[in-house]
């Protein structure tokens, strides 16, 4: 397969931009997939959108899962394909699948039996929960539609192709957006189904993308395996999978908490305070696409070659993609000073709160590269399949640094103060990669399948 060979041999900058601008595509198009749900489901009014508010911590869950079993796919696979070890790679994708089937079944039942208790433990109130119902009942029984796509997606960048699965989220976020109005109010044929109709029509695009990307490993990767699997090697399968997998979901779990437990600061400071680290937040998540592409290339591009015994190109690969995330983030910076007044008035007309978000996009953004950098060194060390050391170095950043600095600022210097706080955080953190990337990296490299 030349895009599993391209891996390993060709230029290095060249192949990991390759692979970077698809999947940005899929990054975009999976924020587009999230923001046209919550439009058209606001279009029914204030109740069903504040029912389906209610159930993201529950489907953040799912979506946890998800992304820690792809990050452990990812790097296992990536390891055995780069050594060359395809049959055993099949196995592994083929356990793997099956492994997450049952976890996603489980959480599902779980869901399901403790539907009416946990939402009245989340706050929900009892007229919004006959609307909850409607959604999640429909949004459980479609979850395995989900995770499976998502995890066989991982398996298709473990080979080196981002085209096909930011292709597969682009077409499954298209799927989504014009199944939602008709299904939602019942436009020309199709019933008015309400709240229930968001549901089936993600539920419709999930299943378009599981059923191409199980295609996809099976009639073009050859990664699918259809005989009944040894007990012992499906245990030692799903052993090493949950090895890198349960580290990175947990990890991805820490972010919304530090997040939540920052929005308390910002809290005391004001309604405005609040306002402007939400809006800035959206800004955020927009600038750093290209380090979240970046990062989901740079993975499968580590894991495959450290499975090659290129340790070096490995290492290469890291330290050029920090380069760039240097350099490229400096001139996001520059961008965002400019733009800031701008920026600030589209997102608001209240003076204070206008101030504020200038205030943060001309200081934050200074710490980007070096936030890019620990972005990078955190893909990196999933690919080589140590996922636990950047769940460690994740939690010193956000609960030993960011969060702490956060607090020491609001106390001397107010929202500004935190926001400074955020800054130095990154900055700090930035810097602990830069040099583990230098001297450390690789670090404790694990054998591929064999």
């Amino acid at each position: 397969m030349p895009h599993t060979n391209s891996l390993l041999t060709a230029p290095i900058g060249p192949q990991l931009a390759r692979m970077t601008g698809p999947m940005a595509l899929g990054i975009v198009a999976i924020q587009a997939f999230n923001l046209v749900d919550t439009f058209f489901i606001g279009l029914l009014g204030t109740a069903p959108l504040a029912a389906v508010t209610f159930t993201f911590p529950v489907t953040f869950v799912v979506l946890s899962l998800a992304m820690g079993l792809s990050a452990g796919l990812s790097a296992c696979l990536g390891q055995a394909l780069g050594a060359g070890h395809r049959d055993q790679a099949a196995r592994f994708t083929s356990n793997s699948l099956l492994l997450s089937l049952v976890l996603v079944l489980m959480l599902v039942a779980l869901g399901l039996a403790s539907l009416d208790p946990l939402f009245t433990l989340l706050g929900a109130e009892t007229e919004l929960m006959p609307l909850i119902h409607d959604y999640m009942v429909i949004w459980y029984a479609a979850s395995p539609m989900l995770v499976l796509p998502m995890v066989c997606n991982a398996a298709i960048r473990a080979t080196g192709d981002t085209r096909t699965p930011g292709l597969v989220m682009v077409v499954a976020g298209l799927v989504n957006g014009v199944l939602d109005p008709l299904l939602i109010f019942g436009l020309g044929p199709f019933p008015e189904l309400g709240i229930r109709g968001a549901a089936i029509a993600t539920a419709c695009s999930w299943l378009m993308a599981m059923m191409v990307a199980l295609y996809l490993l099976q009639h073009r990767e050859r990664l699918l395996c259809w005989q009944w699997p040894h007990p012992g090697r499906l245990l030692a399968h799903w052993y090493q999978l949950l090895q890198v997998a349960i580290p990175a979901s947990f990890t991805s779990v820490l972010y919304p908490v530090a997040t939540a437990l920052l929005m308390l600061l910002l809290a005391d400071f004001g309604t405005e305070t609040v306002a402007a680290f939400g809006a800035a937040s959206r800004i955020e998540a927009v600038v750093l696409i290209v380090m979240m592409a970046l990062s989901s290339a740079l993975a499968p591009f580590v894991s495959q070659n450290t499975g090659a015994g290129l340790h070096q190109r490995s290492r290469h690969g890291l330290l050029l993609a920090m380069r760039f995330a240097l350099i490229f983030q400096l001139g996001v910076f520059a961008l965002l000073w400019w733009l800031a007044p701008w920026l600030a008035r589209q997102f608001t007309d209240n003076a204070e709160v206008a101030a504020l978000l200038q205030q943060y996009l001309r200081l934050v953004p200074i710490g980007y590269g070096l936030q890019g950098c620990f972005m990078l060194l955190s893909a990196a060390l999933n690919g080589l399949r140590v996922s636990v050391i950047s769940l460690l170095l994740n939690g010193a950043r956000l609960f030993g640094l960011l969060l702490p600095l956060a607090w020491l600022g609001a106390g001397l210097a107010g929202a500004e103060g935190i926001f400074a706080g955020i800054l130095l955080a990154n900055l700090l953190t930035g810097l602990i990669a830069c040099l583990f990337a230098w001297r450390r990296f690789p670090w404790r490299i694990r054998h591929p399948l064999s």
